[in-house]
């Protein structure tokens, strides 16, 4: 049976994704906290899910390479140079980076892909997210995925057509750009729209996270399969086949 680690195990998610593995009845190598030494739950592990936070990042990819155990990366806030460990580590291990590992958020992206390709780009495209008041970044890493997958949709990327902050007179929107909003309150877990707008028409994609326990079965599911893969670089969507 694939022994499972998770990196922020006393964290919202980790705490999840133990609860997951328990009910499963499936192998539970350990978890750590940010003060712990990364590097003996590697060598426990037959795979390693990471929720911790972006500052940990760097040491358990080190203990992951060192160790060449697979590891699934669902922390979000990640920026370039952490994009760039990644692709380094990926080199030698199998990596699983993901903004949300919802099973649901996974097919919601396919079909924003889809949708993004088929409409000109006079199709406005806007994504909307509100999560918890604790929530520490923004966007969120499922918004900008979905943002992503949009982008990709559109054959260019978000670095070339996100906006992200509208204040004060700010003039017509820019034909071709994805706009962002996020919203932040009380104890939602987790809410993000789509929207394509056209003259005279709109079409919503609307996912809702009503428990975390939707992120920890995706998270297993990822883990169980990544355990069994190649060193690359990988997405949920490949999970499910898409």
């Amino acid at each position: 049976m694939t022994a499972i680690g998770i990196y922020g195990s006393r964290g919202r998610m980790g705490q999840a994704i133990a609860a997951e593995l328990a009910g499963l009845g499936a192998r539970h190598a350990g978890g750590t906290d940010a003060k712990d030494d990364p590097a003996p739950l590697a060598q426990a592990a037959d795979v390693l899910v990471d929720f911790s936070s972006p500052a940990a990042l760097e040491a358990h990819l080190a203990a992951a390479r060192a160790s060449r155990t697979p590891i699934v990366i669902g922390t979000t806030g990640l920026s370039s140079a952490h994009h760039a460990l990644i692709d380094e580590a990926a080199a030698e291990i199998a990596v699983l980076q993901t903004g949300n590992t919802s099973l649901g958020v996974t097919l919601m992206a396919q079909l924003v892909r889809e949708a993004a390709a088929r409409l000109d780009s006079d199709w406005d495209i806007e994504i909307v997210e509100m999560h918890h008041r604790h929530k520490v970044d923004a966007p969120s890493g499922t918004a900008l995925l979905l943002g992503a997958a949009a982008a990709d949709g559109r054959g260019t990327t978000l670095a070339e057509t996100s906006v992200y902050d509208r204040a004060g007179v700010t003039g017509a929107r820019s034909e071709g750009t994805i706009g962002f909003a996020s919203l932040r309150g009380g104890s939602v877990i987790g809410d993000h729209s789509v929207v394509l707008a056209g003259e005279g028409e709109r079409i919503e994609l609307v996912h809702r996270a009503d428990s975390r326990a939707i992120f920890a079965r995706g998270a297993v599911r990822a883990a169980l399969w990544l355990a069994k893969q190649a060193p690359g670089r990988y997405a949920m969507a490949e999970v499910l086949g898409l």
